[in-house]
């Protein structure tokens, strides 16, 4: 909380930070899941991926068990975020797996060549979107033309039944390092 007002410093008002969740995303874990009409214990590894368990399941936290697991779906620097919850279907197409962003349709390097940080910055901060970058070289790694539309990766997420919608969220600031 005191990095957050000491690094916004003014610019964002009635400041009341609490962790409502935390969750890996990238990891290996053991679980147990059903495979071929048979639970087996795996080593599920998700690259860009993390969990998406349904409700009622032992595994997701007890304060969430009855909705479902939360999935956290960041948009890009300048685009909406998403608030999901898990399915009982995601248990069964992808062993309680779904997406953890957009993903990227261009490197960072040509991200760094196409894109000019400043003026990438310029236009966030007439969103209204405060912007704190340690280069401009960096921000434009990150900027929003560098990731696929996180609105229709989530539709598609929401409509193959890996995850339901709950909230759509948008950036008030950037900190990027």
């Amino acid at each position: 909380r005191e990095a957050f007002e000491q690094v916004l410093a003014g610019k964002v008002h009635n400041f009341d930070l609490f962790q409502i969740y935390d969750v890996a995303h990238n990891i290996a874990k053991f679980e147990e899941h059903e495979v071929d009409g048979r639970r087996m214990r795996l080593c599920v590894h998700r690259k860009g991926a993390t969990r998406a368990f349904g409700p009622g399941l032992p595994q997701v936290p007890e304060d969430y068990r009855e909705v479902g697991q939360p999935v956290l779906v960041p948009g890009s620097m300048g685009t909406a975020s998403y608030v999901l919850v898990g399915t009982r279907r995601a248990m069964d197409l992808s062993w309680g797996s779904t997406c953890h962003g957009a993903g990227r349709v261009m490197s960072r390097h040509k991200a760094r060549k196409k894109i000019w940080g400043a003026d990438l910055r310029r236009e966030m901060e007439e969103q209204g979107i405060v912007v704190r970058a340690g280069s401009n070289k960096g921000l434009a790694e990150e900027a929003p033309a560098a990731y696929k539309d996180v609105s229709r990766v989530v539709e598609v997420v929401h409509g193959a039944g890996l995850a339901c919608k709950v909230a759509r969220l948008r950036p008030l600031a950037v900190i990027k390092g």
